[in-house]
């Protein structure tokens, strides 16, 4: 059996209002408790930049300075841990400048070529209450919801998704400035239809193998099933094959530049799916639903896909839960402790109250969170 990826050390400095912190960690889940405001959420954001992406907030690095620290001073996060491939150091930061850096990635002290190479050693999925609108939020939060799901089992995806976005901005330019040279044109939209189709069939994979996961699943779990499907881009029409797909978009993309050009905008693409939920018992749009049933949804599909990326990767990912307990009876606490520990992964999750987590017992380690700080909790010191 596979060892357990785990966090077993980390450091923060500068970092939001931690100007210092070392962590010593085992193999156990970890519960940070404390009053709202003490940095709970704050050190999970940190934990989130240990993979691709801007982090659970997307907060610009000039924002994660720690306060009076001043732009030139940046920021770093380090963290030893029972990796994919084995023990590993991973460093993290922005080395300061007006717009807060760039940042930077090391691993075994050496740079990184990207970020992407962090997913070779540890993947992550967070929750977080900014997440309990998902469902009757803008389409926007459900597709990067998605996309970080698709990230998780298909490292590729992102920077399949950035350069998409990149032919997209450079085409809608064109369009806007009256300089659509048509070989130009082409030559990008040839660029998104390659990407574009990519995309799609990654995510239609991910949400049809999520599915299924879920389905068989239904009986024994605690959370409502979810039923998944993807609209909006090509779903609902039948393509045998990826050309085929190809082929239509590329159709769309030339046939729609004068719409897109008065639009200021393309129009047609993977950027306008929809991740559509549904709660499968009550069958009725999770948007519908009421926002307990939304959130117990929510933690379903994620429970259910750190279970795919188990079976996918052989390594179940870490876990960012925020105020996770704060909306469950006593009875769906103890069953989602239970639950995460069948998914033999190390869970972070974060409380006001440390009771709430006494079914967890000796399978977490509860730490008190105050002002910057981090302590054994003094009940289980």
């Amino acid at each position: 059996m596979a060892p357990r990826v785990h966090i077993q050390r980390l450091k923060l400095a500068g970092f939001r209002n931690y100007a210092n912190l070392s962590l010593e960690l085992d193999q156990r889940h970890v519960v940070l408790a404390g009053d709202n405001g003490a940095g709970k959420t704050n050190l999970m954001e940190a934990l989130s930049l240990l993979t691709p992406g801007r982090g659970l907030r997307r907060a610009p690095y000039a924002d994660l300075l720690k306060a009076g620290s001043g732009p030139a001073s940046g920021f770093s996060v380090f963290a030893s841990l029972e990796g994919m491939a084995g023990p590993v150091d991973i460093g993290t930061g922005v080395d300061g400048g007006e717009d807060g850096g760039a940042r930077r990635v090391r691993i075994n002290g050496a740079p990184a070529r990207s970020t992407d190479e962090l997913l070779e050693h540890l993947r992550l999925l967070w929750l977080t209450p900014a997440m309990d609108g998902l469902f009757t939020g803008p389409a926007g939060d459900r597709r990067r919801f998605l996309d970080r799901l698709v990230l998780s089992v298909d490292p590729a995806h992102g920077g399949r998704a950035l350069n998409y976005e990149r032919a997209m901005r450079s085409r809608n330019r064109l369009l806007s400035e009256g300089r659509a040279d048509p070989a130009w044109l082409d030559g990008l939209e040839a660029q998104m239809t390659e990407l574009g189709v990519a995309m799609a069939m990654a995510r239609n994979e991910v949400v049809n193998l999520l599915s299924g996961l879920i389905e068989s699943q239904t009986a024994q779990s605690a959370f409502p099933a979810a039923t998944l499907r993807l609209e909006g881009f090509l779903e609902d029409a039948a393509h045998p094959s990826a050309s085929d797909m190809e082929a239509d978009f590329a159709g769309m993309l030339k046939t729609g530049r004068g719409r897109d050009s008065a639009a200021g905008r393309t129009l047609s693409g993977p950027h306008r799916s929809d991740l559509i939920v549904h709660h499968r018992a009550k069958a009725m749009p999770a948007a519908l639903s009421s926002t307990g049933e939304q959130k117990a949804l929510l933690i379903g599909i994620v429970l259910g896909h750190a279970q795919l990326v188990r079976g996918m990767t052989g390594h179940a990912p870490v876990l960012l839960l925020d105020e996770i307990a704060a909306h469950l009876d006593e009875g769906r606490r103890a069953a989602l402790f239970d639950l995460i520990e069948a998914l033999e992964c190390q869970a972070f999750m974060t409380g006001t109250d440390a009771h709430m987590f006494a079914s967890l017992g000796a399978r977490g380690q509860i730490l008190t969170v105050a002002d910057g700080r981090v302590t054994p909790h003094q009940d289980s010191a």
